[in-house]
């Protein structure tokens, strides 16, 4: 019996291993050893409906869709394309996290009637597998843009190759989306797509650096709350003493040491800005990020090895340069395995990364009032884009929403028809600009590309948060 391994052999590892054993030419053969599994690796995963062909047509469109549905390497897919007047371009949509269930599901875009009535075609893929896999995520997604055409045909349309392909998600998908147009991904990944433009919503533009705040955020409340060197992924065995030290309503009614903890969980996600109040108060996405404490590192079996490192951040306790020099001197400093998230020889690195190695026009919106993924991304992606020199393609907006992600549509079509006509005429859309202090601190901050006008789109909890807010804020952005 033979035994076959393959290997991707990528430009990257193939010149380095080759300048290891002193080039090419008559050097003897290098044997690669295979790349580590992962938990990852061995868990098993199905589309909830995997012989579907065709998913249900949006109401109230003014145009007739083609809908096709199918399986592509294990990853459900939906693609629609409008039946009479396709422009050409095709938006690719990538969703965000999942959980850590077994079966995987497909969304459609939230901009979806926009879409096809604009003549655009889209396409989503559930991807392969749940959990936290954003390289799974970019290599779906890219596989079934490859397979756009042949999909149609298959279903008996055939279609010009697409002469635009565009793409945007959120939360997860918005670090699926950043991933996915950086150099790093043209490099490695498996399945290469060139896009034209790209529009992240409420992103985790700061890939890896999102589990090191929600780490901040733990060895600060451990510390204030008086168990400083308790073991951190021993957090469940004090998560109630730490909540009752702190809150005595979690969050939102908190004791004297938990309004200090606020104003570092406030100072790690983005600094002081509007909507943060409304966030703890009644946004409801800064449980989600208090239920990740205690990891250990490994984003839950997508990394062998801790990637938590907090050794770059700083608390700040608003108001008292006392209590945040003790904070700092008394928070566990966190340092992750040098090779955690290491880049690899059989493509992405398993949390791909989002270097600001971009050269296409980028708009990026975030809501104020996220603590789940926090404003704070924008800061970082900023910062990243800004030292590869690459700040001219990035426009970035701030959302005066409550939670995470809690977009109006309108907000969302603004940002993705700014990007388009940017791509296609050069002319650079305004934005926010998301790192001075004072600027952000500003009570009218946000106001100029929030959007409250509800559609017929606007779902889910949108409504009753915006209503919300505009009851706490009244007049706010009144001029």
């Amino acid at each position: 019996m033979r035994l076959q391994i393959r290997f991707r052999w990528t430009a990257l590892a193939g010149a380095a291993l080759l300048a290891a054993c002193g080039g090419g030419g008559d050097d003897p053969v290098v044997v690669v050893a295979p790349e580590e599994t992962r938990a990852q690796d061995s868990r098993s995963f199905a589309p909830i409906d995997p012989g579907a062909t065709t998913f249900d047509a949006m109401a109230g469109l003014t145009v007739g869709t083609d809908r096709w549905a199918g399986v592509l390497n294990g990853a459900a897919y939906r693609v629609e394309v409008p039946a009479t007047g396709w422009n050409g371009k095709l938006v690719m949509y990538a969703h965000g996290f999942r959980g850590e269930g077994s079966v995987l599901t497909v969304s459609n875009p939230s901009i979806r009637r926009y879409l096809i009535e604009q003549g655009y075609a889209w396409a989503a893929s559930s991807y392969s597998t749940n959990f936290y896999d954003v390289r799974t995520g970019v290599e779906d997604t890219n596989a079934l843009a490859l397979a756009f055409n042949n999909i149609a045909a298959a279903n008996g349309r055939v279609l010009a190759a697409p002469e635009r392909i565009y793409i945007t998600g959120h939360s997860m998908g918005g670090h699926v989306t950043g991933a996915a147009i950086e150099q790093e991904a043209m490099a490695t990944a498996n399945n290469k797509v060139r896009y034209h433009g790209a529009v992240p919503m409420c992103g985790v533009m700061g890939d890896a650096e999102l589990f090191n705040r929600f780490a901040g955020m733990q060895v600060t409340a451990q510390a204030l709350a008086g168990v400083p060197s308790y073991p951190t992924d021993k957090w469940s065995e004090i998560r109630g003493l730490v909540t009752s030290t702190l809150f005595t309503t979690f969050p939102s009614v908190p004791t004297a040491q938990g309004v200090k903890y606020l104003s570092v969980v406030e100072n790690l996600t983005g600094g002081e800005r509007p909507l943060f109040d409304q966030g703890i108060a009644f946004g409801g996405s800064f449980p989600s990020a208090y239920g990740t404490f205690g990891s250990d590192g490994t984003v839950t079996g997508i990394l062998n090895r801790n990637v938590l490192d907090t050794n770059a951040l700083t608390y700040v306790i608003d108001g008292d340069v006392a209590g945040s020099t003790a904070l700092n001197l008394a928070s566990q400093k966190l340092t992750a395995a040098p090779d955690a998230n290491r880049l690899r020889r059989d493509g992405l690195r398993w949390i791909p990364a989002i270097n600001g190695e971009f050269s296409i026009p980028v708009v990026s919106i975030h809501t104020l009032g996220d603590l789940f993924v926090p404003f704070s991304m924008q800061q970082v992606y900023q910062q990243r884009t800004a030292a590869k020199g690459n700040a001219n393609w990035l426009v970035q907006r701030a959302i005066r929403g409550a939670s995470h992600c809690d977009f109006t549509v309108a907000e969302q079509v603004q940002a993705f028809a700014d990007m388009v006509v940017w791509e296609q005429t050069g002319v650079k859309p305004a934005g926010d600009d998301v790192m001075t202090p004072a600027t952000v601190a500003n009570p009218a901050y946000g106001c100029t590309f929030t959007n409250n006008t509800l559609g017929v789109d606007d779902g889910g909890s949108v409504p009753a948060l915006r209503a919300g807010i505009n009851a706490s804020l009244p007049g706010a952005c009144v001029p």
